[in-house]
């Protein structure tokens, strides 16, 4: 299991950043805040883009934008996944 610390925020607003952990394991994005689950997704129903301030994860119908403190290291973990915006 990959563990990340991240700020996540609702893409298209500029609103204060929730504090966020995410659990990358056996082919699921788990994401928790204050020990509380968010989302618990399958990496394949998800898309996961890069974007100039972090990544965009489209998701349920729902877009969301995530700031990894270790960026490279959240990189190399969904590897393949990364899809242009």
């Amino acid at each position: 299991m990959s563990s990340f610390d991240a700020r996540l925020r609702m893409a298209g607003q500029a609103g204060f950043p929730l504090g966020i952990e995410i659990n990358l394991t056996e082919g699921r994005m788990v994401v928790t805040t204050d020990g509380r689950e968010l989302a618990d997704w399958a990496l394949e129903d998800i898309r996961i883009a890069p974007t100039p301030s972090g990544f965009r994860i489209d998701a349920e119908g729902e877009a969301v934008i995530i700031n990894v403190t270790d960026h490279e290291r959240f990189t190399s973990a969904v590897g393949s996944r990364l899809q242009p915006l």
